[in-house]
């Protein structure tokens, strides 16, 4: 067996919604069916017990090494505790070879699933050892760092159930929230508007402490000190148990409570060294520690921090008894689980040795050890939820320290006897003010129930019912896609939206190219979802790139289908057929939002067929307005769009509207037919936007379809009385399109320039120019600069077998080099002729066309 070709589908893709991986596995004869493996089943399950029910997908199909696989990969990722479920495999046309699929939730854990998995079904079919503990061991550690912080996911949780969309933006906590100008980002429990004067405020403990004592808020007094003796002069200038802590410190490191002998203080202040030059001695205040968590101006949730303990047993050890409480799979040694672990330092050796034990010390049973005197969570500690118990002048006090400092989500730690009291009636006070505070104590308290904290910073960020997205229009089609993206953007241009667009020429924003190249793909369009300055978004969506790694986005608002062709990459990625092509195509409709619409050609019976699979409505256009599916989505008060001899109508029920042909220039009043179904679509999808038809109208007019504008779009010059057109048409279906547009051009004499792509099966090769050789007088044939793995003079010679039976062509030749080729047709132009030259290098040869047009 053997594992090619990796992808990782990172949305909504051609085999379902997840997030997964999909890889191309290659079987040997006898791996086609593990049944023909003698006990091969057997040792498998002996080495992975837990595998799932091996089973293929069709009563034809037979269970191979490579079904296998995909329920090893699976299963390896649901036992590391991974939240997977979904798997499939597919055979390809080529025997013996197969696509398999299995879900991730992060994609590292599921690359490397499927990495053991093949190791496992090796080490199965070689009767070799395989160790599975270490295996999902590793998993799993991987899955910890990987995998967002329970604080994160909380956030990330309560936003998906709004609708909210979210990207990690780095392998850690770093998240954005929607879309465009819409997006809010956060990290961690800090948002993009937590004010970096309020973080460095709350930093500073001593000024923290001047800023709540001048709003009224009670605090311990206390100083800065310089060394480690004039922390003990601090101590007896306060007088009683005291605090040492660094004065910029978090999560409770270094820091040292009710401490009182000189001995002890020199200590502590050596410890907190350790985390800061900077330290801080202040008064002790007795009671218990609580902390409460203010989230814009609500105190949403408050708990009871215990101190790490154990209880003795009589038998065994202070380490014996911690190691144990580390047991508890709550615990873990970071941050991703609801519980830290208590771990062992000079602060835990020193707070058992004021209560006369060391770790080997066999504590009497019912005694009480403590391992620390601060209650942090990230030192081991443990919370009891006391949310409903919190007095309303604690809460008050609690928000006006946060507002004090600054902060939007702010976690107060309070020390008193009790939260159902004000602090100033038994002499509480708020000991510290943290920003980015941790939400675990909240989220899964060790007692008490947990509160919702993500969904309340939600809240805080976005307003009731908003989900943060912008409008998305992902358009899909062999032919048409650039020109309907193109116009589509220009309708909401002028509606007042500053839009981002990719398409086959680049990703632009606010009408400005940003980058270039072929940008139809779901990387570009993720680059203009993060962009900050749009308001709407138009997607070019191309089946490769739709193939190579999913959809950039979960759903959209319009899906445009102009069509299907025959010509369109078949043959590639184990795509054989127009109804396999239709199917990626079709993804698009199938992730339209349950508001949204998709607009479909109801003259292709292919796309047409899609419309059963929205999940929104749907919006026909044609140009024949007695299309049996154009009349009988009319006839059930639906949406559609259709021409009516010199108008584009859009109608729904008995409303009409018109839009003359004449006032729409790309279509030369409708003489073009791809032109007004490029037309029809940008009008239905301006209908599904709500866009205001005035707005339309003007849209309709002002669009130009220039070589500056669209390139390569049937981009038309003079050229010494001759007409010429530049397009990028590359398959049989837009070779057809355009032959038809040109025909309703008059002209002496009709010329073409043509290549052929490589990548393009033979027979879509051979098609371009037996139509071409029907409806032109001269054909030109040129190679182009990249034959896309054809040897030397391949795409020619095919080329010319087109042309064995020309009813029109009478003169055929052959160039080498687009250039020389597109010089060679001008040079043989006259005056009344029409030459159709059919692009490669976009840019470039439009740049030639044009300076050849200004030499005349």
């Amino acid at each position: 067996m053997e594992v090619s070709r990796i992808r990782a589908l990172r949305g909504p893709n051609l085999w379902s919604r997840h997030t997964s991986i999909e890889a191309i596995v290659s079987c040997t004869e006898a791996e086609r069916a593990i049944d023909a493996i003698p006990d091969f089943e057997v040792r498998l399950r002996a080495r992975f017990p837990e595998l799932g029910f091996l089973q293929p997908t069709s009563h034809e199909e037979t269970i191979s090494m490579a079904h296998a696989l995909e329920f090893a990969a699976l299963g390896l990722q649901a036992q590391a505790g991974c939240p997977v479920t979904f798997s499939r495999t597919t055979a390809t046309l080529e025997p013996g070879v197969f696509q398999v699929v299995v879900e991730y939730s992060e994609e590292a854990v599921g690359r490397l699933a499927f990495e053991l998995a093949e190791e496992l079904c090796k080490a199965a079919l070689a009767d070799a050892p395989f160790d599975l503990d270490a295996v999902l061991a590793r998993l799993r550690e991987l899955d910890e760092d990987e995998r967002l912080g329970p604080s994160t996911g909380a956030i990330v949780k309560a936003a998906v159930a709004r609708g909210i969309p979210y990207r990690r933006l780095t392998t850690g906590s770093l998240v954005q929230f929607g879309w465009g100008s819409r997006q809010r980002r956060i990290q961690a429990a800090e948002t993009d508007r937590s004010s970096a004067i309020a973080e460095a405020i709350a930093q500073d403990k001593e000024l923290t402490k001047k800023l709540l004592g001048a709003a009224g808020v009670p605090v311990p007094s206390g100083r800065p000190v310089a060394d480690a003796e004039d922390a003990w002069t601090a101590a007896q200038e306060i007088g009683g148990p005291v605090v040492v802590k660094p004065q910029d410190g978090n999560q409770g490191k270094g820091v040292a409570v009710n401490i009182q002998s000189r001995e002890q203080v020199l200590a502590a202040y050596a410890a907190a060294a350790e985390f800061s030059s900077n330290i801080l001695v202040e008064r002790f205040m007795p009671g218990h520690d609580f902390r409460l968590l203010v989230i814009g101006d609500r105190l949403v949730a408050a708990a009871r921090r215990d101190p790490p303990q154990v209880i003795g047993d009589g038998r065994r050890s202070v380490r014996e008894l911690v190691e144990q409480v580390n047991s508890d799979p709550r615990r873990s040694d970071g941050h991703a689980t609801s519980l830290t672990k208590i771990r062992f330092d000079d602060i835990a050796l020193a707070t058992l040795s004021r209560q006369g034990y060391t770790a080997d010390t066999i504590p009497p049973k019912g005694a009480r050890v403590v391992l620390r005197n601060n209650a942090n969570l990230s030192t081991g500690g443990t919370a009891t939820d006391v949310t409903d118990d919190v007095h309303p002048e604690v809460a008050a006090a609690a928000i006006a320290a946060a507002q004090m400092i600054g902060l939007d989500i702010c976690g107060i730690d309070v020390v008193c006897d009790s939260v159902l009291k004000p602090l100033q009636e038994q002499g509480g006070g708020i000991v510290e003010v943290n920003a980015a505070p941790g939400l675990r104590m909240h989220l899964s308290p060790s007692f008490g129930k947990g509160r919702a904290v993500g969904e309340a910073i939600v809240g805080m960020m976005f307003t009731a019912g908003e989900n943060a997205r912008i409008p998305v229009v992902a358009v899909a089609g062999t032919n048409g896609k650039t020109t309907t993206v193109r116009l589509t953007a220009h309708l909401l241009t002028l509606a007042g939206n500053r839009v981002g667009m990719t398409n086959s020429d680049g990703v632009y924003i606010e009408r400005e190219r940003i980058d270039s190249g072929d940008c139809s793909g779901p990387k570009s369009a993720r680059n203009v979802l993060l962009h900050p300055d749009v308001d709407a978004a138009v997607f070019e969506t191309a089946r490769g790139g739709v193939l190579r790694e999913g959809l950039a986005f979960d759903r959209c608002d319009v899906a445009i289908v102009t069509n299907i062709g025959m010509g369109d990459h078949l043959g590639l990625s184990y795509i054989s057929t127009v109804e396999d092509l239709a199917v990626v195509k079709r993804i698009v409709v199938e992730n339209v939002a349950p508001h949204g619409i998709a607009v479909l050609n109801a003259a292709d019976p292919i796309v047409a067929a899609m419309a059963a699979s929205c999940p929104g409505t749907v919006t026909f256009f044609a140009s024949d307005r007695h299309h049996p599916v154009i009349a009988t989505h009319r006839a059930q008060g639906q949406r559609v769009v259709y021409r009516d001899d010199r108008d584009i109508v859009a109608a729904e029920g008995k409303h009409e509207l018109r839009f003359a042909l004449a006032d729409i220039p790309i279509t030369r009043n409708g003489a073009i037919a791809f032109q007004v179904e490029n037309a029809m679509a940008a009008i239905a999808a301006a209908w599904a936007l709500d866009l205001d038809w005035t707005v339309v109208r003007r849209g309709l007019d002002s669009f130009v379809n220039d070589a500056a504008t669209a390139p390569g779009r049937f981009n038309m010059f003079d050229y010494r009385g001759a007409t010429l057109i530049a397009d990028y048409g590359h398959n049989p279906d837009a070779i057809l399109a355009l032959v038809q547009a040109v025909e309703n051009i008059p002209a002496t004499r009709r010329l073409v320039v043509i290549s052929g792509a490589g990548d393009r099966r033979d027979v879509d090769i051979r098609q371009q120019t037996e139509i071409l050789g029907d409806a032109f007088d001269a054909v030109i044939l040129y190679q182009d600069q990249c034959q896309r793995g054809r040897a030397d003079g391949e795409v020619l010679a095919l080329l010319r077998q087109g042309l064995a039976h020309a009813k029109r062509a009478t003169t055929v030749e052959e160039i080498r080099g687009e250039f020389p080729a597109i010089d060679a047709a001008l040079a043989r132009l006259q005056s009344g002729d029409l030459c159709l030259i059919l692009i490669d290098q976009v840019e470039e040869a439009l740049a030639h066309i044009a300076k050849r047009i200004a030499e005349t």
